[in-house]
């Protein structure tokens, strides 16, 4: 487990984030808070819905048109991005300071353009290259990325490279601008297990060469167990758990992370039906009242569903929000897969 330096590289303080769908307003984030330490590996995970790319896109200006920052800072290199209305200001971060890779790469390619223009784009935006000290730049990132016969890739198009060909493409364009923080939203979802671990492996060999700061967004606990320091567990637009790889592993607090990791397929157990968390998550057009996740959790308390509890301190490093950690609530265990997991220890990875 790395340990990560103390300086913040970005802040983000009280962020509320809210949608305008047909009149009817939609609460994205909940005055989520949350630091970013230079150099580090960060997991956001949490189900579909629960606000882990609109969060990210806060910090790169690519919210929807009906989407608003409604209230808090984002602050990065002394300045607050949640200020930003222009376009000229945003394109002085995207890509330069903060790039983002998303989980399909078809989308994110031009099907008419070659590999190499497209690249070779990026760079010249950013470090002003032209002609052949462009085409060298390009078959840099290329080798760079693990792509084979680069002179020969270069004049490609995407159709002519597999699924995981392309999702290194992407990564290679993600770079090339020498951005200080990358964010991989779902980076390996249309891969299959094989390719995904070879682009995890990659991003690892990345962040080392280029002096990353990476935020990996997954709804797999099981992939973010071989490459994050830390992870936040977000649940209707909110950090519900955050603490190291090794704290939120095995020594989770929140009943919603206890239910996500019980969804491991690792800890199922062969002739029994696989847990799944019972229940939808709840209507973000309302308002929430207490613990989101309250009408879903068995070991709910009658304080969760009247107030929203603060985060109460496990360690330094890992902090929770829920009421079970109040010295005057009653003490529940958690279930059994949990205690599977204590067991195991480094079973599920070597690097938590």
């Amino acid at each position: 487990m790395a340990e990560h330096p103390s300086n913040v590289i970005l802040s983000v303080q009280d962020l509320d984030v809210k949608f305008n769908l047909r009149g009817r307003v939609l609460n994205a984030i909940r005055g989520v808070s949350l630091d970013l330490y230079e150099g580090e590996s960060l997991a956001i995970v949490g189900e579909s819905g629960s606000g882990k790319s609109v969060f990210t896109k806060t910090f790169m200006g690519l919210l929807d048109q009906n989407g608003v920052i409604a209230g808090g800072k984002i602050l990065y290199n002394g300045q607050d991005l949640a200020k930003y209305k222009k376009e000229k200001d945003w394109l002085k971060i995207r890509g330069r300071e903060i790039a983002m890779v998303l989980q399909d790469p078809m989308t994110s390619l031009n099907p008419l353009k070659t590999i190499g223009y497209q690249i070779g784009e990026a760079i010249a935006i950013r470090h002003g290259l032209r002609g052949k000290a462009l085409k060298e730049k390009v078959l840099e990132c290329l080798r760079d990325v693990g792509i084979t016969e680069p002179e020969r890739r270069y004049h490609q198009y995407p159709h002519e490279f597999s699924g995981g060909m392309r999702q290194r493409v992407v990564i290679a364009i993600a770079v090339a601008c020498g951005p200080r923080i990358l964010i991989c939203d779902e980076p390996t979802t249309a891969l299959d297990v094989t390719i995904q671990a070879q682009i995890l492996k990659l991003l690892k060999e990345l962040k080392e060469k280029y002096h990353l700061t990476t935020i990996y967004i997954t709804h797999d606990l099981g992939v973010v167990a071989n490459v994050a320091d830390r992870i936040a567990v977000m649940y209707a637009g909110d950090i519900v758990e955050i603490g190291t790889c090794e704290e939120v592993f095995y020594d989770p607090r929140h009943p919603y992370t206890w239910a996500l990791l019980s969804s491991l397929p690792q800890l199922g157990v062969k002739g029994q039906e696989l847990y799944s968390i019972k229940g939808t998550p709840p209507n973000l057009f309302q308002e929430i009242k207490g613990d989101a996740f309250a009408p879903r959790n068995p070991h709910a308390l009658k304080v969760d569903f009247k107030a929203r509890s603060p985060y109460f301190e496990v360690s330094p490093t890992h902090k929770a929000r829920t009421w079970l950690l109040d010295p005057r609530a009653p003490k529940v265990e958690p279930p059994e897969h949990i205690s599977q997991l204590r067991k195991q220890g480094g079973g599920l990875s070597h690097d938590c």
